[in-house]
């Protein structure tokens, strides 16, 4: 087993790494928005409490997926090789049609399986995370 850390994805926000290696397979920690070495979240105005006052959730979805890619990369793996991804969304009636136009973007031609499921929170002020595992032995192209 080997942790995988990402120079480029947004650090994580506890004490793991941004991905596990076991076998042929990779697991991702859950990956947002967050820019790297920045609390900035593209898309997100936060009031004076640090409350979310408005976001746009594809602004978000694309910084997510740009993570992402940096820890795939950082793995040696690419997004064709996901074949599972578990999507977390803080507000699942205002933006579940929302993220299933912007995942087709990514995932239509690679149709990995997905579970979606709505959350009270998540650990920063984003509303989206995704977590996925990669079958290293997959094709990459």
């Amino acid at each position: 087993m080997s942790q995988i850390m990402s120079d480029k994805a947004a650090e994580p926000v506890g004490p793991y790494p941004h991905a596990r290696r076991v076998g042929r397979l990779l697991f991702l920690s859950g990956i947002g928005p967050r820019k790297r070495g920045s609390q900035d979240i593209p898309g997100v105005e936060l009031g004076a409490n640090g409350q979310i006052v408005s976001y746009d959730f594809e602004k978000q979805f694309h910084s997510m997926m740009e993570n992402i890619k940096n820890v795939l990369a950082a793995s040696d793996a690419t997004l064709r090789q996901i074949v599972d991804v578990q999507v977390f969304l803080t507000d699942m009636k205002t933006d579940f049609q929302k993220m299933n136009k912007v995942y087709a973007e990514y995932f239509a031609e690679i149709g990995p399986t997905r579970t979606t499921v709505e959350v009270g929170a998540l650990p920063t002020p984003i509303a989206v995370e995704l977590k996925v595992i990669v079958d290293l032995d997959a094709d990459k192209s």
